[in-house]
């Protein structure tokens, strides 16, 4: 019998296997292949250039501002979201003090993981619309408004958010984080509650405060959790695409003012469906792979730890 359950096995993996072998696999061998010629995406005609297009992007000085803002998003996104999420995962569930030794939760922790989740199940379309209305560069803009209300800000001198260098980039980097805690809040919560009461209530018998039952007892136990979202955090860090061509200023796929929120995904687009380099964006594509596959392996590696069973 032993013998015979090989060709089973091989029987349910096949299909899979030549699936994602087709339709990931062989793409990406494609655009690596394109991406060392001089393809401009529409002729049926092109020529092998070899590395001049990886050479070409390591001298442009548009791509090489694309690419650290998009690290910057590597290094805020996640440690901004992971942060907010888990504080008010841990506020949800084990920071009340009224019950049960302080392991019940804030009263409406229901409610709360509700209202947290909304921004989740709003469309990236209704994101843009929503926050073109908070970030209108006049005293109608909600922020505007608001700040005028306040009497914090000049009617006649409203501060444009989008379109000044300096803020722009922080402005989406702040809509993504508002859109994503509530995602990570579930799942935050969702680890939380399979760690047993038991251990909270033995920490807390043992004089433990709240911080210190965070960093001793939730922290390590949902590392695994941690992980897993730094690493989903930082893969979308790397495209930002929707919201910088819906959102900023700029020819085509936004990127403004002068490249001063320009994403590699952006500037990507640009090349291969309005300049017609699409070899050169072919290139750019396998660069953001790689960057993608080096910052996941290195999350990864830094963040191991030796996993604690409960």
């Amino acid at each position: 019998m032993q013998h015979r359950k090989y060709p089973f096995i091989v029987g349910f993996l096949i299909v899979p296997l030549v699936l994602y072998i087709t339709f990931v696999i062989w793409p990406y061998l494609q655009t690596f292949g394109y991406s060392l010629t001089n393809w401009t995406g529409e002729s049926q005609s092109f020529k092998f250039v070899g590395f001049d297009n990886y050479t070409a992007l390591f001298h442009d000085s548009v791509f090489r501002t694309a690419l650290w803002h998009n690290i910057l998003l590597l290094i805020f996104l996640p440690v901004i979201t992971i942060l907010l999420a888990l504080f008010f995962a841990f506020m949800v569930n084990v920071g009340g003090r009224e019950q049960a030794g302080g392991v019940q939760g804030v009263r409406g922790a229901g409610f709360y993981k509700i209202v947290y989740f909304f921004p989740q199940v709003l469309s990236v379309a209704i994101l843009i619309v929503l926050f073109g209305a908070v970030y209108r560069s006049d005293s109608a803009g909600l922020l505007n408004g608001f700040l005028v209300k306040l009497h914090l800000e000049d009617a006649n001198n409203p501060i444009e958010w989008l379109n000044d260098p300096n803020l722009v980039l922080w402005c989406l980097l702040l809509v993504q984080v508002w859109a994503g805690v509530g995602f990570y809040l579930v799942l935050f919560s969702a680890a939380m509650q399979s760690i047993p009461k038991d251990i909270y209530e033995a920490a807390l018998l043992d004089g433990a405060g709240r911080s210190q039952t965070f960093f001793k007892v939730t922290l390590p136990l949902l590392w695994d959790s941690v992980q897993t979202s730094w690493v989903y955090i930082s893969i979308f860090a790397m495209d930002f695409f929707a919201l910088v061509s819906g959102l900023t200023p700029g020819t085509a796929f936004g990127g403004g003012p002068d490249h001063h929120s320009e994403v590699m995904a952006t500037y990507l687009m640009r090349n291969f469906l309005a300049f017609g380099k699409s070899g050169y964006a072919c290139a750019q594509g396998v660069i953001i792979m790689l960057v993608t596959l080096i910052v996941s392996a290195i999350t990864l590696r830094v963040s191991r730890r030796d996993r604690i069973e409960f």
